[in-house]
């Protein structure tokens, strides 16, 4: 069943042309700026991993891989749901050193997402990942990282307006943050859901990093699941915008400072996930033979829709749609790829 927001009045600031001009622009644009905020040279990454490898994410656990055999080893791979993990293997196999970084075009296939006007089940990110020291595993250290990607999001925005002026839309115009835990959150609403609570304080602030993301909270429940595997629920967070057209929040970033080995033991028992303490990778984290590291993924059509001022995902990424959705696109003037 459909879950498209139609706005009330939408027109698209760019055509379909344009619009395939201005998303090649803001890939070169946010790159570059990505690169030279964090440090990071881009790498290749895999579409596809090892089963047995434990490098897949699970992301909240529940969500099921494309899987597929391969006929000439016999080995069974999945569709990587993210890089996660093979990130900070790729660090220490590429020889990366403290302060130094990787990104990568990440695409995945998430067969059961919803569908709505943020979400696909095609998956397009810049995942990063670099390299830290063990004191660097702190709150301030996340949030420096947090004001880098966001300065990186409004240098990108300030070239394209300047390219379409046409393009009188929101997006991150102050690059003033408001930092909060999930717990802080919850005490300030209540009553609300997690999302109605992001929608909230978001609107209000425009621009929000929310931190801690994962672990119980006093309503006995998490604001939201995460992996016990890869984000350290103490050291992590989302980047949220407010996003004027569709009047809800937009989550560009997930991201956090990684599992440490004694993290990890932690996460997976309180998380019931013991089982993964014998795949290779999670054997090789817990024997402290990884670097450290702090990473995430930054949502490529999701910022393209922010800077574009776009009302659906699917007007900058090529996906599949039900019929309602198309239907509902169409009718309200919204161009579906």
């Amino acid at each position: 069943m459909s879950k498209v927001i139609v706005p009330e009045n939408y027109k698209a600031a760019l055509n379909p042309y344009d619009t395939q001009r201005a998303i090649m622009l803001i890939h070169s644009i946010f790159e570059k700026e990505l690169c030279s905020e964090l440090d990071l040279s881009r790498v290749s990454a895999p579409l596809m991993v090892p089963t047995a490898s434990g490098l897949n994410d699970n992301l909240n656990g529940v969500e099921r891989p494309v899987g597929f055999d391969i006929k000439e080893t016999g080995e069974d791979c999945q569709v990587v749901q993210s890089l996660a993990k093979w990130k900070r293997k790729a660090l220490k196999d590429y020889d990366f050193h403290v302060g130094k970084g990787l990104y990568t075009d990440m695409n995945a296939i998430r067969r059961d997402e919803e569908m709505d006007n943020l979400h696909s089940v095609y998956v397009d990110q810049w995942d990063w990942e670099k390299v830290i020291r063990e004191s660097d595993r702190t709150l301030s250290y996340l949030k420096k990282v947090v004001q880098k990607i966001v300065n990186a999001i409004v240098d990108t925005e300030d070239i394209i307006r300047e390219v379409y002026p046409e393009l009188n839309v929101y997006a991150p115009k102050k690059r003033q943050i408001k930092y909060l835990t999930t717990q802080e959150l919850e005490d300030m609403y209540p009553d609300k859901t997690a999302k109605e609570r992001e929608d909230a304080v978001t609107e209000q602030y425009k621009t929000v990093c929310l931190m801690k993301i994962g672990g119980e909270l006093k309503s006995g429940k998490p604001h939201d699941g995460r992996a016990p595997d890869y984000d350290d629920w103490e050291l992590n967070c989302d980047i949220l915008f407010w996003n004027e057209i569709l009047h809800h929040t937009i989550e560009i970033s997930s991201m956090g400072i990684r599992v440490s080995p004694e993290s990890l033991d932690r996460q997976l028992t309180i998380a019931g996930c013991d089982d993964r303490r014998e795949l290779p990778f999670h054997k090789a984290l817990l024997a402290g033979e990884l670097p450290y590291t702090i990473g995430g993924g930054i949502g490529q059509s999701r910022l393209c829709m922010l800077l574009l001022g776009k009302a659906h995902i699917g007007e900058v990424q090529s996906s599949v749609w039900d019929d309602d959705t198309r239907k509902i696109c169409k009718e309200a003037g919204i161009t579906i790829l």
